[in-house]
């Protein structure tokens, strides 16, 4: 397949390596100090198990996915209708465009700008830009997609590149699970600058946890949302899995760029406002991040 990459950053170099890595075609669409090191030296993959530097095409032109059977779709999700905008001019009609983001409603934010077929994908995946076209990989690496036509057939390719890849009936389900994982830590692993493991460890942190998490599952409950899973399982997974990882809201922050809180914990805030139902602690974190980046800028 060749496979183009909107928005090259860790999760998107990660599920790229590994494609390239199986024979793929890939193309890199980032910003300029990445695009540079990955058409001089190519994308570093420091994974759990190898570490290699894979030949890959990049630019900072999204031009460069034309022709492309499937895209990974991994901007910011503030950025999706913008970028989705800049890629739709170089799609084929049948090129599947997979959205590899946070939140939960991307996909259906994409398909109001795009015309090509578009999935949405719940990635479980630690990974972090460690340099210029470098990227660390600290654990998992797994994806839910929704049915599609070509769905199966990405899903195969990622399979056979080493990527766990299940289709699934309830990515809905999928994505607020996931939701309600992010809003647990992103926003504590921010305002603490500590990754999960050293996290949980803080006074009084599991509490704010488990209240957070339960003014989750009431929006989620009153949302007529199916979870797909236990979320008390899913966010212990986290810890035992990726004890070492930084939420990407506490890496943004490190940076002074900003976050997607506003798709996290502040989207639970306005579902929760919208539907009568206090969160508290949500309003709490997300008005703590929100001060962060404001000192920043």
């Amino acid at each position: 397949m060749k496979v183009a990459v909107m928005g090259a950053g860790a999760v998107g170099c990660y599920f790229a390596g590994m494609l390239a890595r199986a024979g793929h075609e890939v193309a890199l669409i980032g910003r300029p100090q990445h695009v540079e090191a990955f058409n001089t030296t190519g994308l570093r993959l420091q994974a759990k198990t190898f570490d290699e530097t894979i030949p890959v095409k990049a630019s900072t032109d999204p031009a460069i996915a034309a022709g492309a059977d499937l895209v990974l779709f991994c901007v910011k999700s503030p950025d999706t209708e913008i970028a989705g905008a800049q890629l739709r001019p170089h799609l084929g009609a049948d090129t599947l465009v997979l959205s590899l983001q946070n939140g939960t409603d991307n996909a259906d934010r994409l398909r109001t700008v795009i015309a090509q077929p578009v999935s949405a994908a719940v990635v479980y995946v630690a990974t972090e830009m460690a340099g210029p076209g470098h990227v660390k990989h600290h654990g998992r690496g797994e994806l839910v997609i929704e049915p599609s036509a070509r769905s199966r057939e990405a899903a195969d390719a990622l399979v056979a590149a080493g990527v766990p890849t299940e289709i699934s009936d309830n990515v809905r389900g999928a994505l607020w699970l996931k939701l309600i994982i992010n809003c647990a830590y992103n926003a504590l692993s921010a305002v603490a600058q500590l990754p999960y493991g050293k996290l949980v460890e803080g006074v009084g942190v599991p509490e704010v946890i488990r209240n957070l998490v339960a003014e989750c599952r009431a929006v989620a409950d009153a949302e007529g949302v199916t979870l797909a899973g236990d979320v008390d399982v899913a966010i212990r997974k986290i810890i035992e899995t990726m004890p070492t990882q930084f939420s990407s809201t506490a890496q943004d922050v490190a940076r002074g760029k900003p976050s997607e809180i506003d798709h996290l914990n502040g989207f639970i805030v306005r579902r929760g406002q919208a539907l009568g139902i206090a969160t508290p602690v949500n309003l709490t974190l997300h008005a703590l991040v929100k001060l962060i980046e404001s000192k920043a800028k």
